[in-house]
């Protein structure tokens, strides 16, 4: 997929999606950036200077925690894990994304006799 096709996030979603990518485990950044783009076919790149402040924030609202540990080819990583503060999270901020699809859908394919 090419650059000009790969999509932009909206303001919050990272985090909602590093929180929902964290539900399956605790992952280091580069697992969480590469989870993203897999599962999303490509369509969404988290590039490093938006993932790592992301964390940071998510860290400080202490929706995540984070230990060093060794990665797959034995280097040091730093492992972020969702706690249950951010589990809470996770399921508002899901609740919310629903509701805005729902809307925007509603915006973008009216009903017949909604149509002004």
């Amino acid at each position: 997929m090419s650059d000009e096709e790969r999509l932009t996030l909206l303001q919050g979603t990272l985090d909602m999606l590093i929180l929902r990518t964290l539900r399956w485990g605790p992952a280091h950044g580069q697992a969480i950036a590469r989870f993203i783009q897999d599962t999303s076919g490509d369509a969404l790149l988290v590039e490093h200077g938006s993932l790592y402040p992301a964390l940071q924030r998510l860290q400080q609202k202490r929706w995540i925690v984070a230990e060093w540990g060794a990665s797959d080819n034995n280097r040091r990583a730093k492992y972020y894990r969702l706690t249950p503060a951010g589990r809470r999270q996770l399921a508002r901020e899901h609740s919310n994304w629903e509701r805005l699809v729902e809307a925007i859908g509603r915006i973008m394919h009216p009903a017949a006799q909604d149509k002004p």
